[in-house]
């Protein structure tokens, strides 16, 4: 009763599990007990009742896209498979910054500003990343005529 209410309300399946769990789990949570099986039915009723409601209202869902945005994403493979292997291979930090700057085209200052960086720590650790990644690429043999 408590998924086929939320199924209604959420119309779709992922999203009316996620409630239906979240409103056994608040039953589970729950002090005090229920004076009778009526009780219960109804305190179910109106929970999963909320709990939809509050879902749909609640920010993340407001601000998703929706399935249609995942047909217009589109990975590019990258021109240089032997340069994208390398810079998969930096470690995690200097990969990212190098990522995201060279990439996907951002400056250094967004770059710090979305990571929550030093705008100083970024600028090092991208040039910490080229000087690796051009080391690596000079062992590889790669780019040499």
């Amino acid at each position: 009763m408590v998924y086929q209410i939320c199924l209604m309300l959420m119309k779709n399946v992922p999203d009316a599990e996620d409630a239906a769990q979240t409103v056994f789990r608040k039953a589970m949570e729950r002090a005090e007990p229920f004076r009778d099986p009526e009780h219960e039915k109804a305190w179910l009723i109106v929970t999963a009742r909320n709990e939809c409601k509050n879902q749909l209202k609640h920010w993340w869902r407001t601000r998703r896209a929706g399935e249609e945005a995942l047909d217009s994403l589109v990975w590019e493979q990258p021109e240089h498979q032997e340069v994208w292997d390398q810079v998969a291979a930096l470690p995690k930090p200097q990969r990212l910054v190098l990522y995201l700057h060279y990439y996907q085209g951002y400056a250094t200052g967004e770059i710090a500003d979305m990571l929550g960086e030093n705008p100083s720590t970024v600028r090092s650790r991208l040039v910490q990343a080229r000087k690796k990644l051009k080391l690596k690429l000079e062992e590889e043999g790669y780019g040499q005529a």
